[in-house]
C-alpha cells in the first residue's frame, strides 16, 4: 500500500512548471525587450531624418549644428570648427524634450 501511494505522489504534471516559465518570458519581453525594441527604432527613425541646420546632442555630451549629412558620417559644426562625426553619435536633438520614463 505504501509503495503505491510513493508512485501516485511522484507523478505530478509538468503543466504548472510550463506556465511558470511561459508566463516568465512573457514578462521578460513586454518589461525588458519590446520597450528596448521600440527605442532603438525610434533612435534609428530621428537618425535617418538628420538634416543640415539641425542642432543635436552627441554622446559626449556637445551640443553642435550639423552642416551636412553623409551615409555614415555627418559633419557638424562645433564653434568655428567643422568637425567630422559618426551619425551613431548623435544621442538626441537638441530643441527634442527628454523621453518621459514610466
Amino acid at each position: 500500500m505504501n509503495v503505491v501511494l510513493l508512485m501516485q505522489a511522484g507523478q505530478n504534471s509538468p503543466l504548472p512548471t510550463i506556465l511558470l516559465f511561459g508566463g516568465m518570458a512573457a514578462l521578460f519581453y513586454f518589461l525588458l525587450i519590446r520597450p528596448q525594441n521600440r527605442a532603438r527604432k525610434a533612435m534609428e527613425e530621428r537618425l535617418s531624418k538628420l538634416k543640415a541646420g539641425d542642432e543635436v546632442l552627441l554622446s559626449g555630451g556637445l551640443y553642435a549644428t550639423i552642416d551636412r549629412v553623409e551615409d555614415k558620417n555627418i559633419y557638424i559644426k562645433l564653434g568655428t570648427n567643422l568637425v567630422k562625426a559618426r551619425r551613431n553619435a548623435v544621442v538626441a536633438m537638441a530643441n527634442e524634450p527628454a523621453p518621459e520614463r514610466n
